[in-house]
């Protein structure tokens, strides 16, 4: 169990997600972050010379990304800050609050500025030079689609390892479009108003001036999440699988998205000072990691989750709310078959299966909008876990309260 990690009341910001070439598309991931994370520290009134630490998630190269942290630090004014760049496909998010965690944990540094971000749109197409080949000729990638369509080891893509789940747990098409229904419903309560108004409002940077290619002009406003369609019963019953004899269509399954996150991670006394509520407390409970068996990526929460819950001392009758990141309905379902949790009331006001999934940032606004239902809640423990490519997965618990 961690000691001493916490993350300050409202030191934590997320963009509005845009589906895959929309108004974000044009935009450098690295220099995208460090533009809204220096307006989310200027709005929270935390200085930049606060940070000793930064990590930086990202999984879809940009041009100069080479630099990572170090660049993005010194764009938004903290040039002090060193630290690395993690790519760990859907588990980025998690693996970067690790990463901060343990350097606050083991007292290396005290108050760290953790950023997730990335563009599926227009991702680089790579060439691999090989010299030894007939003709001197190399391979190329798409570093997106290739990568969506074709895991390296397992032999398959990812849809494919869902249909492996909802085989293996039988399924249905039925019980994954009803799902779907009920994340949408979750999803728009979200966007209603209610008493402290909309649940986005209490942690999203919108509107979100976008700006230019050069970050030099203002070229229009995103007022929320974009390109996300009205989900019905009837809408879904028309779609058909997306493989012969399979369960898994397009309706039951996320979309490719361009974002970024961001949260300061410190110790408890730093984050009673940096805290928009300091009555509030939000300690960094522990964290979990799994792998599976090839092609089996959306059961990897499950071992995951455990692990993290056996860390934290606590048992998943103990979690107040679940979020996860479900790129596929068949993810909650089986999890909620494996551990008991309830499917209805998993993942309140949004998941990844509506609001998209940027992959770098997707974890961290999970675990924000986790926060945020705690607060509302009057506190207790909370778990997210996410699958990752590679049948990986990761888990973080919190607590929010003494």
């Amino acid at each position: 169990m961690i000691e001493n990690v916490y993350i300050p009341y409202g030191a934590y910001w997320c963009t509005p997600f845009s589906r895959w070439q929309g108004s974000l598309a044009h935009l450098h991931s690295v220099r995208l972050g460090a533009y809204v994370a220096q307006q989310a520290l200027g709005a929270r009134k935390v200085a930049p010379e606060n940070f000793d630490y930064g990590v930086l998630g990202l999984t879809i190269p940009q041009q100069n990304s080479f630099y990572g942290l170090p660049w993005m630090a010194g764009l938004l004014g903290a040039p002090q800050i060193s630290g690395p760049t993690i790519s760990q496909a859907c588990a980025t998010s998690a693996r970067v609050i690790a990463c901060a965690a343990d350097e606050v944990e083991m007292g290396r540094s005290r108050c760290a500025l953790a950023v997730t971000t990335d563009r599926t749109s227009n991702g680089p197409h790579i060439y691999y030079p090989a010299p030894e080949a007939p003709g001197g000729t190399g391979v190329h990638e798409n570093w997106v689609l290739d990568n969506f369509s074709h895991d390296p080891l397992a032999g398959c893509d990812m849809l494919q390892t869902a249909e492996n789940c909802a085989e293996r747990w039988q399924v249905s098409c039925e019980e994954q479009n009803a799902l779907v229904l009920r994340r949408y419903e979750q999803y728009e309560d979200a966007l209603a108003s209610g008493e402290g108004g909309c649940f986005q409002d209490r942690y999203m940077l919108r509107p979100l001036d976008i700006p230019d290619a050069r970050f030099r002009k203002t070229v229009g406003s995103l007022e929320g999440d974009e390109g996300i369609y009205a989900t019905t019963e009837e809408g879904l019953d028309k779609l058909k699988p997306v493989r012969e004899s399979g369960t898994v269509t397009y309706g039951t399954q996320t979309h490719p998205a361009d974002g970024c996150a961001g949260m300061v991670i410190t110790d408890r006394d730093k984050a009673h000072e940096l805290s928009q509520d300091s009555g509030i407390k939000i300690r960094l409970m522990s964290f979990g990691q799994s792998r599976v068996e090839l092609a089996f990526m959306p059961s990897a929460p499950i071992k995951a989750a455990a692990d993290a819950l056996s860390a934290a001392n606590i048992t998943i009758s103990d979690v107040a709310a679940i979020k996860s990141h479900n790129p596929f309905a068949v993810n909650d379902i089986i999890f909620a078959r494996e551990t008991g949790a309830d499917l209805e009331t998993m993942n309140n006001f949004g998941c990844s299966l509506i609001w998209g999934h940027p992959q770098g940032p997707t974890g961290m606004r999970a675990i924000i909008e986790l926060i945020e239902e705690l607060v509302m809640k009057g506190g207790g423990y909370g778990l997210f876990h996410g699958c990752a490519a590679g049948d990986t997965a990761m888990a973080v618990v919190i607590k929010v309260g003494e």
